[in-house]
């Protein structure tokens, strides 16, 4: 990761100079603040050779000041400032950070400064390429100081360039969660962290979501194409949702081959929808996908197979619904309902469907998609999106309805 986004929050930037820049930096000296004349001289030398570059002659004086018996807490306080000025500016990140640690624990230091010596010691470690150091100088900062984009991207990414796959989700996660609860955009490249470290840890679902939030947020082709793979190849997905996921590649235009749609049109029937099976099946002719070369009879003949399970549903559409608004389960008014939406009876078929939904479905969030899917075909766009973005969870329902409200919120070409 490139470290431009810090080079404002570079060390010499964030240091003093010498020993009066960073005593104004500490606020007002007390009374009887004073430096006495062993220190005061080593101190004045290691300015001097600070100032003209001689980091070694300057390290030399302030060791020469640190070696002083029964040093006041003033000369001590002022000694640390200059090794930490001297520390910085030469390159010296171990003594820098050393240095630091005494200044910001001091009670001498006032906050603000003490913030900006954190921020400094975090910089400096993180482009010295000593993640483990930065991390907990940033996360106090975070804790004590509260949220800054630059070092917040700081620490997910110093757990990632230590290929710390489970600090770089959580704090990556964490970050994502409250960019987006104050709604706002996450940054492209914690997305891709927090992708990179779910497939490292191997959580499909985590994974596939945080491609779906790539997707939402930074729509690239190569982001739809990796979530469409992982939706398909996630073992967690329902043969349900597989279906649904099939049908998102038939609209994304990746679903072309004979076999794919006879396998999509197989899910319909198997879910009990047999005109959305006969539906799909008359899409692929109308594009060319079927009735074409070897395949061309044994599509005929599946085709006619859907047609007459289609048509027997359709005879008992009516007895269908009679019988799923008393059963005691969710299951009979979903499909019933579904099925009439597909023959036409919108209206009808979604007001059973919310019978259905009213009586605790075993898989609620999945009936809530299927729900969606129906108002969808039902041509009820809109209603369509606000349910799909209701449906909740931690599960690959919830990725594959966000898809879909993604998809049919795009802008009409």
């Amino acid at each position: 990761m490139s470290l431009s986004l810090y080079r404002r929050l570079s060390a010499r930037n964030l240091l003093l100079a010498g020993v009066f820049g960073i005593a104004a930096l500490a606020g007002s000296a007390h009374a009887d603040d004073v430096l006495g004349q062993a220190v005061g001289k080593d101190l004045q030398q290691a300015q001097s050779a600070l100032a003209s570059k001689n980091y070694a002659k300057a390290m030399e004086a302030v060791d020469a000041a640190d070696a002083v018996k029964g040093k006041t807490d003033y000369e001590a306080y002022t000694t640390a400032q200059m090794r930490a000025a001297i520390a910085a500016q030469s390159g010296n990140t171990d003594a820098a950070i050393k240095a630091y640690d005494v200044l910001i624990n001091s009670s001498r230091t006032p906050k603000a400064a003490k913030g900006q010596m954190l921020m400094a010691q975090a910089t400096m470690a993180y482009s010295a390429k000593q993640y483990a150091r930065a991390i907990p100088a940033t996360e106090r900062y975070l804790k004590e100081y509260g949220a800054d984009p630059r070092m917040q991207t700081m620490l997910i990414q110093c757990y990632y360039l230590q290929q710390d796959w489970k600090g770089t989700a959580k704090a990556a996660q964490e970050q994502v969660d409250a960019t987006i609860k104050a709604g706002k955009v996450p940054a492209e490249n914690q997305l891709q962290m927090l992708a990179t470290a779910y497939t490292n840890l191997k959580d499909a679902d985590a994974k596939t979501h945080a491609y779906v939030l790539l997707a939402k947020y930074y729509s690239k082709p190569d982001y739809w194409s990796m979530l469409i793979h992982d939706l398909v190849a996630n073992p967690n997905l329902s043969p349900p949702l597989i279906f649904y996921v099939e049908r998102l590649r038939l609209v994304t235009g990746v679903l072309k081959d004979p076999s794919d749609y006879q396998d999509m049109a197989e899910r319909a029937v198997q879910m009990g929808l047999p005109q959305l099976a006969l539906n799909l099946l008359n899409q692929g002719y109308a594009n060319h996908s079927l009735g074409n070369g070897p395949t061309a009879a044994a599509d005929a003949k599946f085709h006619a197979f859907v047609a007459q399970q289609a048509a027997t549903s359709r005879s008992q559409l009516a007895a269908a619904a009679t019988q799923a608004a008393s059963a005691p389960n969710a299951g009979p008014a979903l499909t019933a309902g579904y099925n009439q939406v597909l023959n036409g009876q919108v209206d009808e078929g979604l007001a059973l469907m919310k019978t259905g939904l009213a009586k605790n479905p075993r898989y609620p969030d999945l009936a809530q998609v299927e729900y969606g899917m129906a108002q969808m075909d039902g041509g009820q766009k809109a209603e369509a999106i606000k349910t799909f973005e209701s449906v909740s969870g931690n599960g690959p329902a919830r990725d594959v309805a966000e898809l879909w409200s993604l998809l049919l919120s795009r802008p009409a070409k």
